[in-house]
C-alpha cells in the first residue's frame, strides 16, 4: 500500500545549484517528487515518455522539461537519453539580486515542456554551468540559458506581466503541499496583507482570483494523491484539511466535473 509519494534528493544540502549530464542508464523511474528544488531537464536525444503529475509527454528531442518541487514525475524511456539536468534551490533565487532573472524563472516555472529547435548554444550554456563556482558568473549563464530556451522554443507565448513579489510568495506557500488550506484569509495573514489586497494582486498579476489560485493547487495535489497513492478519499480529505470526505468530493467535482472515485478509475 502506497501512502506516501517517494521523495528523491540529488543535490547536497550546501549546494544552491547543480548541473550535470543526464544519466544514460536511467530509462525508467518510479513516480517521485524532489526534495525542495526546481529541475530543468534538457534532452538532446531520447525517445519514450515523461509523465509530470497527470500529463504524459512524448519525448521529441530536443526538448526541455521543467519540474517543480511539488510535482510528481517519472520516466519511461525507449532509447538511451542524452542531455543535461539542472537543479535549482529556492536559496539561489533568494541570494540573486537580478530582478529580471527572477521574473524569467517565475515564468518558466509555470511550464512543463517545451520542444526546441536545434541549437548548439543551449548545450554550450549547460556545459559552462557544470563546475562553475562563481555565483555572479553562474547567475549570468543561467539567465542567458533561460532566455535562449524561451527564444528557441516553438511556439511559445510568454507573458510580459510583472509578477508581484507577494504573489510569488503566495505561490511558494501553496507549493508546500503538506500545509494547503482552502482559505484566502489564511494565506493573506501569512503574507501580512488582507484577503482583498491578495485578491487584487492575483487578479492583476495572474488574471485569477486568490481563491482560484488556491483551488488549482488543491485540485492538483488531490489528483497526485489519487493517482500515485492508495490513500482512501477520506485520507486524502484529511491530508488536504477538508472537514470530511463529502466536502472533498463536492469540491473536486465542482472543479473537475468528476468525483475523486471516477477520476481515479479513469
Amino acid at each position: 500500500m502506497k501512502k506516501f509519494i517517494a521523495i528523491k534528493n540529488k543535490i547536497e544540502m550546501t549546494e544552491l545549484i547543480k548541473v550535470s549530464p543526464f544519466r544514460k542508464e536511467i530509462l525508467k523511474t518510479e513516480p517521485h517528487k524532489h526534495n525542495n528544488y526546481f529541475e530543468i531537464i534538457y534532452l538532446l536525444h531520447g525517445n519514450g515518455t515523461h509523465t509530470i503529475d497527470y500529463t504524459r509527454f512524448s519525448i521529441k528531442a530536443p526538448t526541455i522539461f521543467f519540474v517543480r518541487k511539488e510535482q510528481v514525475h517519472h520516466w519511461n524511456m525507449t532509447a538511451v537519453p542524452e542531455g543535461y539536468v539542472l537543479l535549482l534551490k529556492k536559496g539561489f533565487v533568494e541570494e540573486s539580486l537580478d530582478v529580471e532573472l527572477k521574473r524569467i524563472l517565475s515564468q518558466v516555472s509555470a511550464l512543463n515542456c517545451l520542444h526546441l529547435k536545434e541549437n548548439n548554444t543551449i548545450e554550450t550554456l549547460f556545459r559552462l554551468l557544470i563546475g562553475e563556482n562563481d555565483f555572479i558568473v553562474t547567475e549570468g549563464i543561467l539567465k542567458a540559458l533561460l532566455v535562449k530556451i524561451i527564444r528557441t522554443a516553438k511556439p511559445l507565448t510568454v507573458s510580459k506581466n510583472k509578477t508581484n513579489n507577494t504573489v510569488l510568495l503566495f505561490r511558494e506557500l501553496l507549493n508546500q503541499t503538506d500545509e494547503l488550506r482552502n482559505k484566502v484569509a489564511y494565506y493573506a495573514e501569512k503574507l501580512n496583507t488582507t484577503p482583498q489586497n491578495l485578491n487584487a494582486m492575483c487578479r492583476k498579476s495572474l488574471n485569477q482570483s486568490a481563491a482560484e489560485v488556491i483551488s488549482e493547487h488543491i485540485i492538483s495535489e488531490a489528483k497526485r494523491q489519487l493517482i500515485y497513492t492508495d490513500n482512501s478519499i477520506s485520507e486524502i480529505a484529511y491530508n488536504l484539511h477538508f472537514n470530511d470526505a463529502s466536502h472533498l468530493v463536492k469540491y473536486f467535482k465542482r472543479h473537475t466535473g468528476l468525483t475523486p472515485h471516477l477520476f481515479r478509475k479513469h
